[in-house]
């Protein structure tokens, strides 16, 4: 018995050894990336409700998009993120805006909301735990989950704040190509915009 333990313990040092060697690592819990199960969260909006992500279950699909109110980025695609919450609604889509700058107050986060008709919740990521989570660096950005909340894709809504000199759709892309069944060509692009403007943590 005490040799089967010590063969077991010399196997088991020698797995971890090459591990170690070839580099493999396993995977982040507290991030997530395309092609993986998006976790379930918690936030409140700016009424203090409290929404799940899995509430929204039965959905063909989730757009989380991180969005701010003074980013003149972001601002510059608030009837477009308006205009698609709208057209995809029917098609089975929720859209989910996180704001999670830390220099935007929920009172301020909520009269951005009601200006510009937001048909969409906008939650407080009141410590960056969900941008960090997604690893969001700006706004906006995109992410969208599946049915089954994997990630199939991330970026941009498309590739410039002029819609007048829009020539990808990305999002666009992405959403019909989930939709439709079919395999989602780009599945990243960079996004650009404003830097989040985190906490400071120890």
């Amino acid at each position: 018995m005490r040799k089967l333990s010590a063969a077991f313990a010399e196997l088991m040092a020698l797995v971890i050894g090459v591990a170690l060697i070839t580099g493999i690592q396993a995977a982040d819990p507290m991030t997530v990336k395309i092609g993986e199960r998006v976790s379930d969260f918690k936030l409140k909006d700016y009424t203090d409700k409290e929404h799940a992500l899995y509430d929204w279950k039965g959905h063909k699909a989730v757009v989380i998009m991180f969005i701010a109110t003074q980013c003149p980025v972001s601002n510059a695609y608030n009837v477009r993120m308006v205009d698609m919450a709208k057209e995809y609604r029917a098609k089975g889509v929720a859209f989910v805006a996180i704001n999670s700058n830390q220099k935007e107050s929920v009172a301020e986060v909520a009269a951005h909301a009601r200006k510009n008709n937001f048909p969409f919740p906008v939650l407080k990521d009141q410590d960056n735990s969900i941008a960090d989570y997604f690893k969001a660096g700006v706004t906006p950005e995109t992410f969208l989950l599946d049915a089954d909340w994997i990630m199939q894709y991330h970026g941009a809504i498309d590739n410039n704040k002029d819609l007048a000199k829009v020539t990808s759709q990305d999002l666009r892309k992405a959403l019909d190509a989930l939709l439709s069944g079919r395999k989602i060509e780009k599945t990243e692009t960079k996004a650009f915009g404003c830097a989040i403007k985190r906490v400071k943590k120890p």
